[in-house]
């Protein structure tokens, strides 16, 4: 009888254990797949349209993956990307050698990073405006002016993706003149500019443009597209931030779109970078006026 008991007591304990085992297993993290599970993500504001359509378009063909996306600042999106909740940036530079080493040493893996697409930073103005037509002397000389003059308006402080490009780019070191503002964002620099007929702004290409949006149908009724001075053409050529424009180096202001993917597993990050670069979302891109970055779309001659 004793022996029974203890028996007993040996089959009740080993069952407890094993239930145990079985709660901590149910208990870890059901890590994500390329087609499952929530990611977190930080996006350079300046290509909100277009990034917030590809994720769109991403979780409607995949319903249990779930990308949480902030839109915000480039200095801002590589501050995230230093935190463990935040697996990929989408940005308008890649990663530094020093950046590298910071990510290799701190994680043991170097985050993955191309260019997905190229877009232009839009010089845009009132529709009313008499001047619509500049040099790159020009803007150089407005960005620069020490005297209050015409207005221009960029997308935030020195933080910002465009802000970074203006200052690289054109005044390759320069300050901003009395007369640069900062407005709260790419919105605020178009509803600035159909506002102030005299002033000239500068925003990502996804922000303008577009035929499918309304609400970049109505801004267009109140702004137009500025058109800059072409460097590689003929002299006295100038040319529109369009998707041909960008990919012959016709629009001088032009730029890549970068992901950098802090991922070395097949997750859910990879498998979003992986539909940006194939043919769905390669077609997003076009269709917001971007230059695709992986796939050419271009006409054909049947012979």
């Amino acid at each position: 009888m004793g022996k029974q008991w203890i028996y007993l007591g040996f089959v009740g304990v080993t069952a407890m254990i094993l239930l145990a085992c079985n709660q901590n297993r149910s208990s870890k993290i059901d890590y994500d797949t390329p087609k499952k599970g929530t990611i977190f993500i930080s996006v350079d504001e300046t290509f909100k349209p277009v990034i917030s359509e590809q994720i769109k378009v991403y979780q409607s063909s995949n319903p249990e993956a779930h990308i949480m996306a902030t839109y915000k600042s480039e200095a801002d999106c590589f501050r995230d990307l230093q935190k463990d909740s935040t697996r990929m940036v989408i940005v308008a530079r890649g990663l530094t050698e020093e950046e590298s080493a910071f990510f290799k040493s701190s994680i043991q893996f170097k985050p993955q990073w191309d260019a997905l697409a190229f877009d232009a930073v839009a010089a845009i103005v009132n529709i009313t405006s008499a001047d619509s037509v500049f040099t790159l002397q020009q803007l150089k000389k407005l960005l620069t002016d020490t005297l209050p003059g015409k207005q221009v308006v960029v997308d935030g402080t020195n933080a910002t993706s465009t802000v970074r490009y203006l200052l690289d780019t054109l005044l390759h070191g320069a300050s901003f003149g009395k007369n640069v503002r900062a407005a709260n964002g790419s919105k605020a620099v178009i509803d600035y500019i159909t506002q102030n007929p005299g002033a000239i702004g500068f925003v990502g290409s996804s922000w303008v443009g577009s035929d499918q949006d309304p609400e970049q149908v109505a801004d267009s009724k109140k702004i137009r597209l500025a058109l800059l001075e072409c460097k590689s053409c003929e002299s006295n050529t100038f040319a529109k931030p369009s998707q041909a424009n960008i990919s012959d180096g016709k629009y001088p202001l032009a730029r890549p779109l970068y992901y950098i993917l802090k991922e070395n597993t097949s997750g859910l990050g990879f498998g979003f970078v992986n539909f940006m670069s194939l043919e769905r979302g390669q077609l997003i891109f076009r269709r917001a006026y971007l230059a695709p970055g992986k796939m050419f779309f271009g006409i054909r001659k049947v012979v």
